[in-house]
């Protein structure tokens, strides 16, 4: 069974950074996408980047230019450095691995303060 921990949430300011780590256990093989998705309050969760095994990544629109996905396959750990932070990115985020399955961690929050 994969297991995914998530730690780097925290509160900034607007204009701050933040850098996020999702480290994968139980598995003993490279995961094919990982990726980190958000939930804020009253909405839907949704995409924030993904990138495969490869390296081939995706991002969603609110998030281009200023966040960039990356893996350390080795270690089977995605990271998500966030830059120039507003407010409107508070949310819940969650780290996702793909392989056959679908999994999820439990979420680490995220806070910018205006």
């Amino acid at each position: 069974q994969v297991q995914l921990l998530e730690s780097g949430g925290g509160l900034v300011q607007a204009g701050g950074s933040l850098r996020l780590s999702c480290a994968a256990s139980g598995s003993g093989f490279r995961l094919n996408v990982m990726g980190w998705y958000r939930q804020a309050p009253g909405k839907q969760r949704e995409l924030v980047a993904v990138i495969t095994s490869g390296g081939t990544t995706n991002y969603a629109e609110s998030a281009k230019g200023r966040f960039t996905i990356s893996r350390d396959n080795a270690k089977n750990t995605v990271y998500l450095q966030m830059n120039s932070l507003k407010p409107e990115d508070t949310a819940v985020y969650y780290c996702n691995a793909q392989h056959g399955s679908n999994y999820w961690g439990q979420g680490t929050q995220v806070t910018v303060s205006s």
